[in-house]
């Protein structure tokens, strides 16, 4: 009987059944060029790549083969941080994979964009990813409720963010 349930837990693990708590699902319509550029990180959830970064940005270029270069930079211990990654299309426009390690790729969902591009919220492929995006370095208290209210309305423990020094 414990083999049994040894195998069917390994096997669950590899099937990926592990349950999604989290409306991830993306915006309807997203214009790429658009979303190019710079972005300030406001909030995070916490992550081993990204613990005790502060000042963070991330700007987003087209290569000629179509993918997107990714540079990640900002501030750890006092000391300047970057990486590096790539971003290539799916076929559902707002859902990108992004790379920063060889060939494993992560989803990166856009779940809510405004009209103007000017902030975005940002999901992975589970519940233990999320990212808010603003083209400046703050954001209104008005614009933090609003971004809070849809990340609360997808599932997400928004009390688990930590928010950027800019």
């Amino acid at each position: 009987m414990k083999k049994m349930i040894t195998f069917s837990a390994l096997l669950c693990l590899l099937a990926g059944c592990s349950k999604l708590t989290v409306d991830n699902s993306v915006v309807a319509t997203f214009d790429l060029d658009r979303f190019l550029g710079s972005w300030y990180e406001i909030a995070r959830f916490d992550h081993r790549f990204e613990r005790g970064m502060e000042q963070t940005k991330a700007n987003y270029v087209l290569r000629e083969d179509g993918k997107v270069d990714v540079l990640n930079t900002g501030m750890k211990d006092g000391k300047p941080s970057e990486s590096k990654g790539v971003a290539k299309l799916t076929d559902t426009p707002a859902l990108l994979r992004v790379s920063f390690w060889g060939p494993f790729y992560s989803d990166y969902r856009i779940m809510l964009l405004d009209d103007d591009y000017q902030y975005a919220l940002i999901g992975g492929g589970s519940d233990d990813y999320l990212w808010i995006l603003s083209r400046t370095p703050q954001i209104s208290d008005e614009l933090k409720s609003l971004i809070l209210a849809e990340a609360e309305r997808r599932g997400y423990d928004t009390s688990k963010l930590i928010w950027v020094k800019q």
